[in-house]
């Protein structure tokens, strides 16, 4: 059974959901306060209860609450539960947690580095279906000329563009 906690962050209310092989979902602040992300979480995880986080998870909470409060952590390290995802997403979100804190990629050296030469619009698609934002720093890939584009989590284009200020990173098209 999937279990989760709800925490506070400099960006706002996050939530992180695991299971027995790692976190299975990440939830970024949006709209409607505790009750809306509960609801979120019950949509994606059915039966996932609320729960006193196990020292891993409770770790994991702590690295992203640092990082959101600036502190540099590339997360690496915190264990996802990727059984679920495609075997093309496990590769890309794979070279997509190599981009340190305060940098970015292209989605088309991200699907250079995957073996995928011209494949960047298969990345975003990956990319748009990250259960694990931040963990798997998805907003950390950006178009070819620097430019802010797509951004599936709450908030869109602009949580990406303040959790990339967060970072101090300097894509030519940030601001």
């Amino acid at each position: 059974m999937d279990r989760f906690i709800c925490f506070d962050t400099a960006l706002g209310r996050c939530a992180l959901v695991w299971g027995e092989r790692g976190i299975v979902g990440v939830h970024l602040p949006g709209s409607g306060g505790d009750a809306a992300t509960r609801r979120r979480i019950r949509r994606g995880h059915p039966g996932a209860q609320e729960s006193a986080p196990p020292a891993a998870i409770a770790d994991a909470v702590a690295r992203i609450t640092r990082l959101f409060e600036g502190e540099p952590d590339d997360l690496c390290g915190i264990a996802l539960d990727t059984a679920g995802v495609p075997e093309f997403n496990r590769r890309v979100f794979a070279v997509t947690r190599t981009i340190p804190p305060g940098e970015t990629r292209s989605y088309g050296e991200v699907a250079e580095r995957v073996g995928e030469r011209g494949a960047a619009q298969a990345v975003g698609r990956a990319l748009g279906q990250n259960p694990f934002p931040i963990v798997v720093p998805c907003h950390r890939v950006v178009a070819a000329d620097g430019r802010l584009t797509g951004f599936s989590a709450p908030g869109g284009v602009d949580t990406k563009r303040r959790m990339l200020e967060i970072e101090g990173a300097m894509a030519p098209a940030l601001f």
